[in-house]
């Protein structure tokens, strides 16, 4: 079985030197030796970058960012590349070098600018999410669920114009039927959830799933175990009221909601296929795919440790009664038919 993933935030790993990208020595979900046990066809590497972190050097930092994928492809002596095309990307899925798409999570980068997209199309950037939290361009799941923006319009037009994917997680719900309503092509969820079964605003409702189907998109299913398990969301937003009202700095408040969060009991495997089945259930099957939100995210389910473990998630779809061609099209396939849509040739 093969594996598309359609968002990881490694390159930020790599770049602080926490991980060996190439070894996989170090503390990291996502690696090369891991995609390859995995056999992985294709991964959407994020580029993270948040203006009140990095104020004034949205656009370098990201440019870095960039740099770093590229050049985790040029070390892998020849196992990844870099894809920008249709064509490549679908040369990867039926067995060439695994592809490494580039993301931008958040379109701080742009630094308010809708054009700014075309130089980040240049530089190989093929997935855009507006807005990681509110900004310019689009409200967010946990901001003041704004809506679009002018300049959010704008710059999702342009998505489409030039091939480049438009990604609506993180955004707020009203900037989702925003989004419904600009695009004319598919559109994903890279790494959202089902939200009737875990109610975090980050997951999407049964009634975006439809929408997302509607328009031929796919949902990537996230393993932080806060989107997957009620209750373990349940014991996240408590602890998270709690450090809200400590007198800490916003520094030393995350350190201790982090550890507080890696300390809870991680839930069953088993939520992974809930979501999955779910979405097919009010989408179809092929809505569905796998965005885990690798690197990115501090608890996932017991027996999964990074993407090496995968193909666990094959098998548990079998053993729940999908067939084959569906458990494909979960792994991979939607999501290699839709970036094959709206990549350029």
């Amino acid at each position: 079985m093969k594996f598309f993933d359609t968002h990881c935030d490694t390159v930020k790993k790599v770049m602080d030197h926490s991980l060996d990208f190439q070894t996989g020595e170090g503390k990291g979900h996502v690696s090369l030796p891991g995609m390859i046990a995995a056999n992985s066809c294709a991964q959407v590497f994020a580029c993270f970058v948040l203006s009140e972190r990095y104020p004034g050097k949205e656009r370098e930092t990201a440019e870095g960012m960039i740099r770093t994928i590229g050049e985790m492809a040029a070390r892998s002596e020849g196992k990844m590349e870099v894809v920008r095309t249709a064509s490549d990307l679908c040369a990867a899925c039926e067995g060439g070098p695994i592809a490494a798409l580039i993301g931008l999570e958040g379109a701080d980068p742009l630094e308010g600018d809708a054009e700014a997209l075309h130089h980040f199309y240049r530089l190989g950037v093929r997935n855009l999410i507006p807005a990681w939290q509110d900004n310019p361009f689009s409200g967010t799941a946990f901001g003041e669920n704004t809506p679009l923006t002018a300049k959010g319009r704008k710059v999702i037009e342009l998505a489409e114009e030039l091939g480049v994917m438009v990604d609506v997680s993180h955004l707020s719900d009203t900037a989702f039927d925003d989004v419904c309503e600009v695009t004319k092509r598919p559109f994903i969820a890279s790494h959202s959830n089902c939200r009737a079964l875990c109610p975090s605003l980050r997951n999407l409702t049964d009634g975006m799933i439809r929408a997302l189907a509607e328009r031929g998109g796919v949902m990537g299913i996230n393993l932080y175990s806060g989107f997957l398990d009620p209750e373990f969301a349940r014991e996240e937003s408590a602890y998270r009221r709690v450090q809200s009202e400590a007198n800490d700095t916003p520094g030393v408040r995350e350190k201790i909601f982090k550890g507080k969060i890696a300390s809870l009991p991680r839930p069953s495997i088993d939520w992974v296929t809930r979501h999955v089945l779910h979405a097919i259930d009010i989408g179809g099957e092929d809505c569905v795919g796998l965005g885990g939100d690798l690197d990115g995210i501090s608890s996932m389910p017991v027996g999964i440790e990074g993407i090496a473990d995968y193909p666990k998630i094959a098998q548990l779809l079998l053993r729940a009664g999908l067939k084959e061609v569906q458990v494909e099209k979960v792994c991979y396939r939607n999501f290699k038919r839709v970036f094959c849509e709206v990549l350029p040739p």
